[in-house]
């Protein structure tokens, strides 16, 4: 018997609650693993993608400056990040992700990276295009409420 579309759509709802528990269990056990507060493991995060200023990192990470200050200074006693200057304004400062920053993450994340690109290997183009259309968009739709949650609990 085939399901009906809202059944599927529950269902998908149902699995995508249970991904991203699934997804911030690992980040945990992650964090235990390198002893990091949650916090900390997000600015990584975000550094992977490339150097940050202190101030883009405060905007992604939610904390207030001299936090955020605070906290790169944390991984900067680990040897996990480092300070430089910006290549294009040499008065702006950058954090980046040191060797030593990428290779411990990198340890934790690579082998789920692997095994994730053997999952997507089985599907063609279109479904793959199919799955970044809705990822962006669902991405665009957490943005917009967790802005409205910010501003109500500024309000």
């Amino acid at each position: 018997m085939r399901q009906t579309r809202q059944a599927l759509v529950d269902e998908l709802g149902v699995a995508m609650q249970r991904y991203q528990r699934s997804v911030q269990a690992f980040d945990d056990s992650v964090g235990r693993a390198l002893r990091l507060n949650p916090t900390d493991l997000r600015c990584l995060d975000w550094l992977a993608d490339g150097p940050k200023t202190v101030g883009q990192l405060a905007e992604a990470t939610g904390l207030r400056p001299a936090a955020t200050t605070a906290l790169v200074d944390r991984l900067s006693e680990r040897g996990l990040v480092r300070r430089t200057p910006s290549e294009a304004d040499r008065r702006r400062v950058l954090v980046e992700m040191t060797e030593q920053g990428v290779g411990l993450t990198w340890e934790c994340y690579g082998p789920l990276v692997a095994e994730g690109q053997q999952l997507l290997a089985g599907l063609d183009s279109d479904e793959l295009a199919a799955m970044r259309t809705l990822l962006d968009a669902m991405r665009d739709l957490t943005d917009r409420h967790r802005e409205r949650v910010a501003a109500a609990s500024e309000g």
